[in-house]
């Protein structure tokens, strides 16, 4: 081309109508980009409003619970000093309602006046006498637990205007229930047997504890698995590994297993601990591992992450001091990098205390009424205490999965929390 044939473009008219149309258009969709942007973020807001106002309208009726406070005597005739364990403690609760209601008097009406406190109420007199035998004789004031459809009716879940062949309790039942409120023997106190009782066939009885404890050991052995081999592998694909098919190949893996379902490491958990190396069913060992098999990718991502954010002149500064090459990894790299493993293991730790699907393959939902004395014990953990409540028939339960819920909440929330905490404490710009 000649330099003849190189002419200046002409100048540009931006004022013409055509550029302003133009430029109009632009800015109507960068306007409905950012307005679309936002409509995103109030819908998601709007939906997880809508999440846990659901259940904070049903679950805050667990935080309490409906008690009635009874006279007991603990007559002699039942119970003997020389062994409390193994008195008649059902007739002394027979004979304390009858005590309230002296006009109940035959079979059936007893048994429906017997259905008032919860079922377990003559193990908590016993355990009472036990702890404390010289009671043995004399008449103690105690506060149990009334049963479910009492407990129900008491919070307003159970209608009284519903006609009787329709409700779990008749209206003689609601009048002696009365009664008792009359006499200011009822009281809704908050329910710290939610947390510090187990799984229970009794919704009135029923908490969390055995749970907890269970997705404690869990988290535990998955933080004891996946970080310190998490750790390992991310240093050495970044610091040492070469760059051959090999190790790319591994890398596509690992960001691939990142994506995996976690059912699919449940089944892996099956296979490989309960049926081939012969591990406990529900113990809170198998889930942990079953958790890290899924933790570690994510831990393996992150850490590669932290540890390129180091600048490079903090490893060539050490070489050049003369460090070798781990005391540059150890003394350096991995300090600086620490603060966006720890976040990143924590955000791994709070996905895998909410994972359902592996502990459900491993048998983490078994009826377990007392908390795991060690991680070879039978055990459930939190989601699959909710998932068991929420296949129980009875309405109480319904209340107690959405508190589980709003307790698992909690953790998740008071974890990311820790995790936003030490980015900002640890955290360092260069």
């Amino acid at each position: 081309m000649s330099t003849a044939d190189m002419t200046l473009p002409a100048k540009f008219d931006w004022s013409s109508e055509a550029a302003t149309a133009r430029r109009k258009r632009r800015h109507r969709a960068d306007r409905r980009l950012r307005r679309l942007g936002i409509g995103a973020i109030v819908i998601a807001i709007g939906l997880l409003s809508i999440l846990i106002t659901s259940l904070a309208a049903t679950g805050y009726r667990a935080f309490v619970q409906t008690m009635v406070t009874v006279p007991v005597y603990i007559d002699p005739q039942f119970v003997k000093e020389d062994d409390p364990a193994k008195g008649n403690y059902r007739a002394i609760v027979k004979g304390t309602l009858a005590s309230l209601f002296p006009d109940v008097t035959s079979p059936g009406e007893q048994r429906a006046l017997g259905q008032l406190l919860t079922n377990n109420t003559q193990f908590f007199i016993r355990d009472r006498v036990v702890a404390d035998p010289s009671i043995i004789g004399k008449t103690i004031e105690m506060t149990v637990p009334v049963s479910d459809p009492f407990d129900q009716l008491e919070k307003g879940v159970l209608s009284r205007s519903l006609p009787e062949n329709q409700r779990k309790i008749n209206d003689m039942q609601i009048g002696w229930f009365d009664a008792l409120a009359a006499e200011g023997r009822i009281s809704t106190p908050f329910n710290w047997g939610l947390f510090f009782n187990s799984d229970s066939r009794f919704p009135e009885l029923a908490g969390l504890a055995g749970a907890i404890v269970g997705s404690l050991y869990a988290l535990l052995v998955c933080f004891l698995i996946s970080f310190p081999v998490g750790i390992a592998a991310a240093v050495y694909l970044e610091e040492f590994a070469p760059k051959n098919k090999w190790t790319d190949l591994i890398e596509v893996n690992i960001n691939n297993l990142a994506a995996v379902p976690s059912i699919v490491f449940g089944l892996l958990g099956l296979a490989v601990f309960l049926n081939f190396f012969g591990l406990p069913r529900s113990a809170p060992l198998v889930g942990g591992m079953v958790l890290s098999l899924m933790t570690l990718p994510t831990i393996i991502i992150v850490t590669r992450a932290s540890l390129k954010a180091v600048p490079p002149s903090i490893r060539e500064g050490a070489l050049g001091m003369g460090a070798s090459r781990h005391q540059v990894i150890a003394h350096h790299v991995l300090p600086l990098a620490l603060p966006g493993i720890l976040t990143g293991t924590i955000i791994g730790l709070a996905q895998a205390l909410g994972e359902t699907a592996p502990l459900l393959l491993i048998g983490m939902n078994a009826f377990i009424t007392s908390p795991p004395g060690g991680l070879m014990d039978a055990s459930t953990a939190l989601p699959t205490q909710i998932f068991i409540w929420a296949d129980s028939p009875e309405r109480g339960f319904v209340d107690r999965t959405s508190a589980a819920i709003l307790v698992l909440l909690g953790f998740l929330i008071l974890m990311n929390i820790t995790a936003i905490f030490l980015r900002q404490r640890l955290e360092r710009t260069w």
